[in-house]
């Protein structure tokens, strides 16, 4: 399950509990054990993907070269 945290960014939940702490070491659900499926690791880098190429369209052109102030 993905949802979106305060900033929009997405975060993987348990599909089971909705819990969103995994031990990283087994990729189980620390709340109820369910496994982190391959399907579940597949949506969360998809949303990652959409969400950082949505904010590179969103961010300001700050990056264009500056001219110095003389």
């Amino acid at each position: 399950m993905i949802f979106r945290n305060p900033a929009g960014a997405p975060e993987l939940a348990c599909d089971q509990c909705g819990c969103r702490w995994f031990d990283r070491m087994t990729n189980v659900c620390y709340e109820c054990g369910a496994p982190v499926t391959p399907e579940n690791l597949e949506e969360i880098r998809a949303a990652l993907e959409a969400f950082e190429a949505q904010r590179q369209h969103n961010e300001p052109q700050s990056n264009q070269e500056s001219k110095p102030c003389n």
